[in-house]
C-alpha cells in the first residue's frame, strides 16, 4: 500500500529546521528538569512501602484511588498483579511517609482503615479477621479463654492459644485462600478449634472483603541501585544496537542510529519533566520498547539508502538520500500510524496502572518516526561527507570502498 506516488520532498534541504526543532526540544527540556533537581521517580526508584493487597472481588482501583486522596495519601501508586483472577493490587507509599518502622505501620493502618471506609467496616467493636496479626487473635483468645486453660498458669494458657492463633492465621494465608477467608465456619478445620472456640471467634471477629497479605519497604539505597540498573540496561541496549548494526552495515551506520535513538530517549524524558510524570520501572520498559522501536524504523531507512548506493552510483549523496527516504514513506506513515493509533488507545482507554507505559509509546513513536527522518538521516551525511571530504557532486571514498566490495 501506497499513501505516495514516487513524493520527491527535499528533506535534507530541511535539515536545519529540523535540527532547530530538536535543539528546542532538548533544551525545554532538560531545563526543565535542571530547574526541577532532576526527574521525578516513582516509588520504585525512590524508595517507600509496597503493600499487597487481595480483594474477594475485582478491585475498583478508581474507587479505592479517591478514597486514599480522602486518606492524606493521593500519591500512593495502584498497580495490578498477578492474573486478573487473582483480584490482587499492590498499593504503594511514598518513602516520606514511611521512613521508620513507626511510620510504616501507621501508613499499613491507614490503607487498612480507607479500604474498611470504601468496602464496608464491620460490627462495632468486633476485629477484621482477615487483616488480623496472630498476636491480635491469641489476645483474644486468651481473654475469652474457651479452652479453660487459665487454671493451668497463664504462661501455658498463653503459649497454647498463641500456638493455635499461629494455625488459624496460617489456615487462612494458605491455599486455597491465600489470605481471605470467606467464613469463619472455615475454620472449624483447623486442629484444636472446638465448638467453643468458633463461638469466641463468631463473637469478636468478622471478615471483610480484602486482606493485606504483604508489606514490604522499598529503601532509598535500593532505589537508587535500580535507577542505576535502568540507565546500564538502556545503555547496554544501546551499543548491542551499535554492535549490530557496525557488523550488519558500517559503523557510521551505527553511529548514526545510536544517537538518533539516545535523541529519542532524551527528548521524551524532558516532555516527561514538563508534563510533571513519574518515571516507573513500567516506564523504563516502555523507554526500552522506544529504543527498539526506534531503531528498527532507523535501520528500514538506512537500508534502503544502502542498497540506493550500490544501485545508483553516480548519483549525489544527499539526492540518494532523499529519494531513499521517500521510497520508505508510505511504509513509515502505515506502520508509525497504525502502532501510534494502538499506544493511544492505551493511554485514553487502559487506565491508570498502564498510563506512564502509553504515555512513553505516545511520545516515542512520534518522536521516533520523527528522528529516523530528521536526525538519523543528516547525521549519517555529516558523517560521510567528513570521512569522505568531497564535493557534492562526489561520492565519499567510504561509498567507493563499498561499492567496489559489491562488485567483488
Amino acid at each position: 500500500m501506497e499513501f505516495f506516488h514516487e513524493p520527491k520532498i527535499d528533506w535534507m534541504g530541511k535539515k536545519w529546521y529540523f535540527i532547530s526543532l530538536t535543539l528546542i526540544l532538548l533544551v525545554v527540556g532538560w531545563i526543565s528538569i535542571a530547574l526541577k533537581g532532576g526527574l521525578t521517580y516513582g516509588i520504585d526508584f525512590r524508595g517507600g512501602t509496597m503493600v499487597e493487597v487481595k480483594f474477594a472481588k475485582a478491585p475498583e482501583l478508581d474507587g479505592i484511588r479517591s478514597e486514599l486522596r480522602r486518606q492524606n495519601l493521593g500519591d500512593a501508586t495502584i498497580q495490578r498483579y498477578g492474573t486478573a483472577s487473582d483480584n490482587e493490587v499492590i498499593i504503594g507509599l511514598d518513602l516520606g511517609k514511611t521512613a521508620s518502622s513507626d511510620a510504616l505501620d501507621v501508613g499499613k493502618r491507614s490503607i487498612v482503615a480507607a479500604l474498611s471506609d470504601l468496602y464496608g467496616k464491620g460490627p462495632e467493636g468486633k476485629v477484621d479477621f482477615n487483616n488480623a496479626s496472630p498476636q491480635t487473635v491469641a489476645e483474644h483468645l486468651v481473654v475469652a479463654d474457651p479452652l479453660y486453660l487459665a487454671s493451668k498458669g497463664s504462661e501455658d494458657a498463653t503459649r497454647t492459644y498463641q500456638e493455635l492463633a499461629a494455625a488459624l492465621v496460617n489456615y487462612r494465608n494458605g491455599p486455597p485462600h491465600s489470605g481471605l477467608i470467606g467464613d469463619l465456619q472455615e475454620l472449624k478445620a483447623v486442629p484444636g478449634v472446638t465448638p467453643a472456640v468458633s463461638e469466641v471467634l463468631a463473637k469478636d471477629f468478622y471478615l471483610s472483603s480484602f486482606a493485606v497479605r504483604n508489606t514490604e519497604i522499598v529503601g532509598p539505597k535500593v532505589g537508587a541501585d535500580l535507577r542505576r540498573q535502568a540507565v546500564y540496561v538502556t545503555l547496554a541496549g544501546l551499543g548491542a544496537m551499535l554492535v549490530y548494526i557496525w557488523f550488519r552495515f558500517e559503523l557510521i551506520y551505527g553511529v548514526a542510529a545510536v544517537i538518533a535513538t539516545f535523541h529519542d530517549v532524551l527528548i521524551t524524558l524532558g516532555i516527561f519533566s514538563l508534563l510533571n510524570k513519574e518515571i516507573s520501572l513500567t516506564v523504563i520498559a516502555a523507554l526500552l520498547t522506544l529504543v527498539g522501536y526506534s531503531m528498527n524504523d532507523t535501520i528500514v531507512v538506512f537500508d534502503r539508502i544502502r542498497e540506493n548506493v550500490r544501485l545508483n552510483k553516480r548519483e549525489k549523496y544527499l539526492d540518494l538520500v532523499n529519494r531513499s527516504i521517500n521510497q520508505t514513506l508510505s511504509r513509515t506513515i502505515l506502520t508509525s500510524g497504525l502502532t501510534f493509533l494502538a499506544v493511544l488507545s492505551l493511554f485514553v482507554f487502559g487506565g491508570e496502572v498502564i498510563h506512564g507505559f502509553a504515555l512513553t509509546l505516545v511520545i516515542g513513536v512520534i518522536i521516533g518516526t520523527y528522528s529516523s527522518i530528521a536526525v538519523a538521516s543528516p547525521i549519517l551525511v555529516f558523517f560521510y561527507q567528513r570521512a569522505g571530504r568531497t564535493g557534492a557532486g562526489e561520492r565519499p571514498r567510504a561509498l567507493e570502498r563499498e561499492a567496489a566490495g559489491a562488485r567483488r
